[in-house]
Formats: C-alpha cells, sequence, structure tokens
C-alpha cells in the first residue's frame, strides 16, 4: 500500500488502472475520505466489505463525474431528481434512485435502489474521470475507515485506521485535509417527492428553492436504504457526551466563545460552523490518540450544516 501527495497526472491514471484491476484506494473527496473500488467489479466490492468489516447488507454509494451519467446506473428517474442533480452536482449530495440493472445486489444490499453521488474534489473527479475512460462505470466508495468509526478527513487518518489491513498494490491519494468535513446530504428519490434521510450540507431550504418540493425529513430508522443511518456510527473508542461540560482530564469540544473547564482537554475550538464541521472528526480521532476515556461536546445551534454536525454527533455519543 503506498500513499501519495503528488496526486498529478499520472498518479490518478496509475490509481485508475488499480481501480479498474480491482484493487482498492482511497480517495479524498469534499466530505470524508473515501475507499473506493470498481462497484462493477464484485470481488473487488467484497473484499472493501472485510476490509471495512462493514455488513454486506449496508448499501453502498457509486461515485460517478457527472450528472449525465445518472442514467446509466438508475431508472425511472423523477424530474425533481435531475433538477436536484443538474444544481448541485459536483457537491455534497448523494441520491437514492430506482436502479438500473448496471447495479447489482452486492452494491445495493440487495435492494431495489441505489445510491449516487457526484464529488466536488478535483482529485476525486479526476480520478473519476480517467477511471470512466478506462472503461468504468462508478467507484462504490464508503468512508475510508471501519465500520462504525469516526470518518477520515486526512490521508494520516486513512493509514492510521486501515492501513495494516490494505496491500502494496492499493492506494492512499493524499491532497490534504477535507474542506467540508461531514458526509453529505443523503436524500431518497424513489417516491413522488424527495425525503431527507441523512442531513448534510445541502439543506432543505435549497432542496425547496431548486424543486419547488418540500422534502419529508421521515425517519428512516428502521431502513437500510442509505448508509449512516444505524442508531450508533461515526463513534471514537472514547465515551461522547453531549451538551455536559468536561472534568479534570476529559476531552472537550466547543465554539471558540465557550470556555475551557479547569484541567479538561480542548480538542477543538471553532470559531464558525463550518470550522466546526470541518474539524469535528479529526478531533474525535485526536481524544483517541490522547487515551482520553470520555469526549464532552458543546452541540452548536442552528439549522443546516450544525443540524449535521449534531446527527453525527448523536450517532456518536453514549445512549
Amino acid at each position: 500500500m503506498k500513499i501519495t501527495s503528488n496526486c498529478g497526472q499520472e498518479v490518478i491514471h496509475k490509481a485508475a488502472m488499480a481501480l479498474i484491476d480491482g484493487n482498492l484506494v482511497a480517495f479524498p473527496t469534499e466530505t470524508v475520505y473515501g475507499l473506493g473500488v470498481d462497484a462493477t467489479n464484485e470481488t473487488a466490492v467484497s473484499r472493501l466489505y472485510k476490509v471495512k468489516n462493514r455488513p454486506t447488507t449496508h448499501p453502498l454509494i457509486v461515485h460517478i463525474s457527472s450528472v449525465n451519467l445518472l442514467s446509466k446506473w438508475a431508472v425511472e428517474v423523477p424530474e425533481y431528481a435531475l433538477e436536484l442533480g443538474e444544481k448541485f452536482w459536483p457537491g455534497p449530495m448523494t441520491l437514492i434512485v430506482k436502479r438500473s440493472e448496471l447495479a447489482q445486489d452486492f452494491i445495493t444490499g440487495a435492494q431495489d435502489s441505489v445510491a449516487i453521488r457526484v464529488p466536488n474534489q478535483q482529485v476525486a473527479l479526476s480520478l473519476l474521470k480517467q477511471f470512466e475512460q478506462l472503461g468504468g462505470h462508478g467507484v462504490a466508495a464508503p468512508s475510508a475507515n471501519k465500520f462504525g468509526a469516526v470518518s477520515p478527513t486526512s490521508a494520516s487518518a486513512v493509514h492510521e485506521e486501515l492501513g495494516s489491513d490494505l496491500n502494496s498494490t492499493d492506494l492512499i491519494l493524499d491532497d490534504g485535509n477535507c474542506l467540508i468535513g461531514v458526509e453529505s446530504t443523503i436524500i431518497d428519490c424513489t417516491n413522488e417527492f424527495p425525503r431527507v434521510i441523512r442531513p448534510g450540507w445541502l439543506t432543505p431550504e435549497q432542496i425547496i428553492d431548486c424543486t419547488g418540493l418540500e422534502p419529508s425529513n421521515e425517519s428512516f430508522k428502521n431502513s437500510l436504504k442509505s448508509p449512516g443511518l444505524l442508531d450508533s456510527h461515526y463513534s471514537p473508542k472514547a465515551r461522547v457526551f453531549l451538551d455536559l461540560m468536561a472534568g479534570p482530564g476529559e476531552g472537550f469540544i466547543a465554539l471558540a466563545e465557550i470556555s475551557t473547564p479547569k484541567g479538561a482537554v480542548r480538542l477543538a475550538a471553532p470559531t464558525t460552523i463550518e470550522q466546526f464541521a470541518a474539524e469535528i472528526y479529526s478531533a474525535l480521532r485526536d481524544g483517541d490518540k490522547k487515551e482520553l476515556n470520555k469526549i464532552m461536546v458543546i452541540q452548536p445551534p442552528g439549522g443546516g450544516l450544525a443540524l449535521a454536525i449534531r446527527d453525527r454527533l448523536g450517532k456518536a455519543a453514549e445512549k
């Protein structure tokens, strides 16, 4: 397994060839780092599940380079889904659509739908375009971490988490830290109206402005239609508690305006909601590196990205 921070055309071609050959390639997106495989290669996908310790019933997101390729993977796509794709792709939005024959059971969890995304990150897009030019159709890429653990927002975090499970023909593409830092908004587009089933950067208000339709946020707790819906997810080894002040020797994460309690270990002090999102996962990982037993997080208020942060923290926290 090789890590490279020189993501020029030669490296991108090598990474695309690695995918064609059935290997794993970790790559950056604007949200988190993904662990990619050829979405039509059952053997490669099976290995991906094993490396992540991920249940095979848990579907994968297929990454493509353009909304124009959606028709390869989907059938009966509603007009509002096309409008969303045209408006917000490339971007941190995943659409769940009725699957075509190209989307096989081994990436959909044997469901009749498939999750599709076009990432807004130059290395990711270059890799996808090169892969498609070599005859590939799409890259299945969940977050590059063990199932249920904290998503990585840097190549070093990928290596720390999965390095021992990757082999000499796998690659990690290093293009620095992810800009947004929390996973994409997921919208179910298999019904008459869109349904937001995982909050992210894209807000319900933006969906309304684009489509004229008000999205439902109906609970999908008992569904595995999409990644990231389990009650417990995004969890560090440390125990996470929400909206409690930290004691001595305990980790503490909050907006910078909130003072650090005496004796607590400050893991992050973001000044904006955007910075909070970009730093939250690395801060949780830092707490584990410091071997803290507890991490207290004061959740940011508001909607939009703050809602996405609270969603992830709610799944990471002690129940």
